[in-house]
C-alpha cells in the first residue's frame, strides 16, 4: 500500500523517484505560461463578446455568453483524452499535439463568417488548451507529491489567475486599434511562444518503463480505479459545484458590469481588481499550506465564501437587486478570495490517491469537474435579468452543495481510516 499525505490507498501502485530536471523557477514559470493560454483565451474575449453579437447577428445577448461556454466544453472534453494519451506516449507529444488544434482553432475563429463556425472554432481551442493545461498537472505529480505539490500548483494557479486580471485590458487595448478578430491571433502567437519553450527547455518526464498501454480498456480500468477512491471522487465533485458558481460569473461578467452598472470601458478595472483577490489567496495559501495542510484551509475557505455569499443576499434583495457597486465589489472581493484558496488545494486532494497514474488522474479530475461545472455555470450566467440577484445566489447555494459534498467525502475518509 501507498501513503498519500494523511490518508492510506491500498490498492496504489509505489512511485517511481520523482524527475525534477528544471530548476524550480524556470518550471513553474514554465507551467504558468502553458496554463495562462487558456485564461487569456476566456477573459481577453470579455470585453468583445458585444461586439461579437453585434456583427454576428444574435438575437439574444445572453448567448453571446456561449463564446466563453463553448471553450470550457472543449476544454473538458480534451483533458480527459489528453489526460490518458499522456500517459502512454509521454507528456511532451500530447502537449505539442494540442498546440496544434489550438492553433487550428484560433484560426477557424478569427476568419468566422457566422456564429457557428465561431463556436466551433471557441471548442477546437478548448481542446487544444487541454493539452498543455491538463498534462501540466501530470508534469507536477510526476516530480512531487503531497503538500510540496499544492505549493506549486498554488503558485502557479496564482499566476493563472493573475492573468485573468490584465486579460480583459488586453482585450480592450486590441479593441481600440483593431476588431475583435486581432484577439485571436494574440492567442495564436502566445501559443507559438509557449510551444518554442516548451520544447527546447522541458525535458520529457514520463519514462518509458512508466508508461501505460493505451487501449480503452485501460483507461476503462483507471477510470475505475480512480473512482474507487472517496477523496478523488468526492473532492473532483465539491470542485466542479463551485467551479460552477465561478464560470457563472465568468459568463455574465461583461453584462453584469457593463449592463448592471454601467462602467463601460472601465470594466476591465473592476474585473481585474476582483481577479486579483483570487491571485492573492492563491499565494496565501500557498505559504499556508506547508504548515496547516489542505483539508484545513480549504474547509474554510467554502465556509466563508457560503456564508458571506447568503448573508449578502437580503442586502441584495433588499436594494432591487442592485446593490451599489461598493457593496458588491466588496462581496466578489470576499468571495473570491475564499475561491482562490480552494482552486489549488481541491485539485491537489483529488490527485493524493492517483500519483501512479498521473496522466489520467489529472484528465479524469479536470474534465469530470469541468463538465460537472458547465451546466451549474450556464443556469448562473443565462439567468441574468439586469440585476446581480442571479450570481450570489448561485455562489450562496453552489457553495453550500459543495460544503455538503465535502463532508461526505471527509466523513468517509475518516472512517477509512
Amino acid at each position: 500500500m501507498a501513503l498519500y499525505g494523511s490518508v492510506v490507498y491500498p490498492n496504489s501502485a509505489i512511485m517511481t523517484a520523482p524527475s525534477k530536471p528544471l530548476r524550480i523557477g524556470e518550471f513553474v514559470s514554465l507551467l504558468a505560461i502553458m496554463v495562462s493560454i487558456l485564461a487569456l483565451s476566456i477573459d481577453a474575449m470579455l470585453p468583445a463578446l458585444g461586439a461579437i453579437s453585434t456583427d454576428l447577428k444574435l438575437a439574444n445577448p445572453n448567448d453571446a455568453q456561449l463564446v466563453i461556454s463553448a471553450m470550457f466544453l472543449g476544454f473538458a472534453a480534451g483533458q480527459i483524452v489528453a489526460g490518458p494519451l499522456s500517459d502512454s506516449f509521454g507528456r511532451k507529444p500530447v502537449i505539442y499535439g494540442g498546440y496544434v488544434v489550438f492553433i487550428a482553432g484560433c484560426v477557424m475563429s478569427l476568419t468566422a463568417s457566422d456564429f457557428t463556425m465561431m463556436l466551433a472554432g471557441r471548442v477546437l481551442q478548448g481542446l487544444g488548451a487541454a493539452a498543455p493545461r491538463i498534462v501540466s498537472v501530470a508534469l507536477v505529480r510526476d516530480g512531487y507529491e503531497g503538500r510540496a505539490m499544492a505549493r506549486i500548483m498554488s503558485i502557479v494557479m496564482a499566476i493563472f489567475i493573475l492573468v485573468p486580471a490584465i486579460a480583459p485590458a488586453i482585450g480592450q487595448a486590441v479593441l481600440l486599434v483593431a476588431s475583435w478578430r486581432a484577439i485571436f491571433g494574440l492567442l495564436l502567437a502566445m501559443a507559438l511562444i509557449a510551444f518554442i519553450w516548451f520544447a527546447s527547455r522541458q525535458p520529457e518526464t514520463l519514462m518509458p518503463d512508466a508508461r501505460r498501454e493505451f487501449s480503452l480498456g485501460n483507461i476503462a480500468g483507471g477510470m475505475r480505479e480512480a473512482f474507487s477512491y472517496r477523496a478523488m471522487t468526492g473532492y473532483t465533485i465539491a470542485a466542479g459545484i463551485i467551479f460552477g458558481a465561478f464560470l457563472g460569473y465568468l459568463s455574465s461578467a461583461q453584462q453584469v458590469f457593463q449592463i448592471t452598472y454601467g462602467t463601460g470601458q472601465w470594466f476591465v478595472v473592476y474585473f481585474g481588481v476582483a481577479t486579483l483577490s483570487i491571485g492573492a489567496a492563491s499565494i496565501l495559501n500557498s505559504k499556508l499550506v506547508m504548515r496547516l495542510g489542505m483539508r484545513h484551509l480549504t474547509w474554510r475557505a467554502l465556509v466563508g465564501l457560503t456564508v458571506v455569499s447568503a448573508l449578502f443576499l437580503p442586502i441584495v434583495m433588499a436594494n432591487g437587486g442592485v446593490p451599489s457597486i461598493w457593496l458588491f465589489m466588496a462581496w466578489l472581493l470576499a468571495a473570491f478570495f475564499c475561491t482562490g484558496i480552494l482552486f489549488g488545494n481541491f485539485n491537489a486532494l483529488a490527485m493524493e490517491p492517483v500519483g501512479h497514474m498521473a496522466g489520467l488522474g489529472a484528465a479524469v479530475v479536470g474534465s469530470v469537474s469541468t463538465f460537472i461545472s458547465l451546466p451549474l455555470g450556464w443556469a448562473v450566467g443565462n439567468a441574468f435579468d439586469g440585476t446581480v440577484m442571479p450570481l450570489v445566489a448561485g455562489f450562496a447555494v453552489l457553495g453550500g452543495l459543495s460544503l455538503a459534498v465535502m463532508w461526505w467525502t471527509e466523513r468517509g475518509l475518516e472512517h477509512q481510516n
